[in-house]
């Protein structure tokens, strides 16, 4: 598994199952995370470039444009799939 350099991600707290290794990525590096290109996709088509009024406004614009997205067969898998990230068996 994958993880970014979030605090808690190394925190002595977490247990990591036997059969799981997590794979840090190294500082500063968006390219290499994937959920960088999902964020990107739903900022270029959703709630971005409009003026929203409160806060449930904007939780409502970000929960639409993720359902939206979800709903297309295939889309975050497109979006985070790179040739050198594989499952290994």
């Amino acid at each position: 598994m994958e993880l970014d350099q979030a605090g808690w991600h190394g925190a002595e707290a977490l247990r990591v199952p036997a059969n799981i290794t997590l794979v840090p990525l190294p500082p500063y590096s968006p390219e290499l995370n994937p959920v960088e290109r999902v964020w990107e996709y739903l900022k270029e088509r959703s709630p971005s470039l409009r003026l929203l009024n409160d806060y449930d406004a904007i939780a409502e614009a970000a929960s639409k444009a993720w359902n939206r997205m979800c709903a297309e067969a295939g889309r975050i898998a497109s979006l985070t799939w790179t040739p050198w990230r594989t499952m290994s068996q």
